[in-house]
């Protein structure tokens, strides 16, 4: 493939642009309040429902099956359809519930518990399937740079919700009445428009199969300079996604400098959207000024049996010797074998090894107990007599947009460099600031707040984005779709056993005939069991490390030996 070719770059915006709108499960705090009062929950009800929509990636290994056996268009959109229907009738039930007087046995059947823990648990369902589609595209086309791709990409996810609060605050202003309930219809449309979109932007990935093997290819002596063009495809885009993080901050900490003129907010936010198409552009336009390295054909020949590369131009196979298996290896450029996974095992497989279970547990004790504590913040807040919930909260998603896009910039300067830990050294120090941040939020002082906050936020974006090339590289890409969503159902697990710890904690501590808790007694035996068990969860992140560093340093030999030849 040329160095030219800009259907790759295109196919990484189509993923920034979904994974902008399809973090829909993050708008729930901004109506929970009104669908409470609107379908009479109880607060009880209304936790179990933040909970159903966790619950849907107890089923998201659905989508990694389904993205073997269908192609990928009919996975994305069956993704959509299924989170178009699920909030489409929740607007429905809310929006009737406000403006009939006697509902009919529909609307009252739409209003009912039951339908409504099932529809928000499809809503969960069908983020999977989406994400399913993203990752398989990024990891496809760049397999050597999976961490910074993957990294950029998700970063937009932490977005969603200041995405759909600029349009609801610009285009719903004036029907007050009716604002709340409107981010439950652009729920439904904006993930369902996007990914139709997709399907022109990624046409090219959706042309195969995504669990056949690409065609062969070569790597000529031209790789260098394709690759160099790679490198600066993705300085651009951590300059624009840099700015647009920086703009998403700014405008939330101080909204009335960025209202220069009617609906400039989202004048400003969709620009920055579009931004990201600057990529394929300049990709293509500066092909035709290094055309003449596509007709090199010296150098070696590298079969293409397992992943391409489509984002560069090069072609690689990423298959590697699995352990007492006797799987071969590929010739890479300095004549060695080219060691990008540990092994290419299914579900069954990988369910049997060490690592699998050293690996989850570390995710299940460390940013899982971090999703969780920052599900909670606003109750923490209010509990520790925090009233400015919306910058502590504005605090916490910048700092998980960031730390997302983390291991992307680290990756991106320093992938070739022997003083760059590995992915699962990365994982241990990560953790660890996690356990201390939940310690520290046993001090009762509002700085220790905000700092823990940061940290948590920071540290578990980061491990989130890490975690997708950690799956690929210990348990390979042929089965990468089924296998990380494998990994991800300890989030709802968790979700429900640290949330009903933090429930019952703060119930217990209630005073009788009190409907809040208010005092550093409200969390605190909470906060010490969190901080016990990842204590645990970095000594585990620790065994992990020291049973995979090998594997990892013959990888990054490997890796600087194809890359240098």
């Amino acid at each position: 493939m040329s160095s030219s070719n800009p259907l790759p770059w295109l196919s990484l915006v189509a993923v920034i642009w979904l994974q902008a709108v399809i973090g829909t499960n993050t708008n729930f705090a901004a109506y929970s309040s009104q669908l409470k009062q609107y379908l009479s929950l109880s607060q009880l009800q209304l936790n179990s429902l933040a909970f159903a929509s966790d619950a849907g990636k107890l089923f998201g290994w659905v989508s990694g099956v389904a993205a073997a056996h269908i192609p990928l268009w009919l996975v994305l959109m069956i993704g959509s359809s299924l989170g178009f229907v699920s909030y489409g009738l929740q607007f429905l039930s809310v929006a009737n519930a406000t403006t009939a007087a006697s509902p009919s046995k529909t609307t009252s059947f739409l209003r009912s518990y039951p339908v409504m823990f099932l529809l928000n648990t499809l809503a969960g369902n069908s983020i999977c399937w989406v994400n399913t589609v993203c990752y398989i595209v990024v990891t496809r086309n760049f397999p050597l740079d999976q961490q910074v791709a993957v990294g950029i990409t998700t970063s937009y996810q932490g977005l969603t919700m200041k995405i759909y609060a600029v349009v609801v605050d610009e285009l719903f202003a004036s029907w007050s009445s009716a604002a709340d309930r409107s981010y439950l219809l652009l729920d439904a449309l904006f993930p369902l428009l996007v990914s139709a979109l997709s399907l022109v932007l990624m046409a090219s990935d959706f042309s195969a199969s995504s669990s056949s093997p690409p065609p062969s290819g070569k790597a000529g002596s031209g790789g260098e300079v394709v690759q160099r063009c790679r490198r600066n495809g993705f300085l651009l885009l951590f300059v624009i996604t840099t700015v647009t993080g920086v703009y998403a901050v700014l405008s939330s900490v101080s909204a009335r400098l960025w209202s220069l003129f009617r609906y400039s907010g989202m004048v400003f936010t969709f620009g920055l959207l579009l931004a990201p198409l600057a990529v394929p552009a300049t990709v293509y336009l500066k092909g035709k000024f290094v055309a003449w390295f596509q007709s090199s054909s010296g150098g070696y020949d590298v079969d293409l049996e397992e992943v391409k590369m489509n984002g560069g131009g090069e072609s690689v196979v990423v298959t590697s010797k699995v352990e007492g298996k006797g799987v071969d290896h590929e010739e890479g450029g300095g004549g060695g074998p080219l060691l990008l996974v540990k092994e290419e095992v299914g579900v069954k497989e990988m369910v049997q090894r060490t690592e699998f279970w050293l690996y989850v547990f570390v995710y299940f004790l460390g940013p899982t107990i971090g999703i969780v504590y920052l599900n909670n913040l606003g109750q923490i807040a209010e509990s520790r007599r925090c009233y400015q919930t919306s910058s502590l909260v504005s605090l916490s998603s910048s700092f998980t947009f960031f730390g997302r896009l983390l291991p992307s910039l680290l990756d991106y300067f320093f992938s070739r460099s022997k003083y760059l830990p590995p992915r699962p050294a990365l994982l241990l120090l990560l953790t660890a600031p996690i356990t201390a941040a939940l310690f520290l939020l046993l001090n009762s002082s509002h700085a220790a707040l905000y700092t823990s906050t940061a940290v948590i936020g920071i540290c578990t974006g980061a491990i989130t984005s890490i975690a997708v090339s950690i799956t690929s590289e210990l348990f390979g890409s042929r089965n990468f779709a089924v296998n990380h969503n494998v990994v991800v159902a300890n989030i709802p697990v968790g979700s429900f056993c640290f949330g009903y710890l933090a429930a019952q904690v703060y119930e217990s501590e209630t005073l009788a005939g009190e409907s809040k808790c208010m005092g550093m007694s409200c969390y605190r035996r909470t906060f010490l069991v969190w901080g016990q068990l990842s204590c645990f969860g970095v000594v585990l992140a620790f065994l992990l490390y020291n049973r995979t560093r090998v594997f990892y340093g013959k990888r990054l030999k490997a890796l600087n030996s194809f890359l240098n030849h």
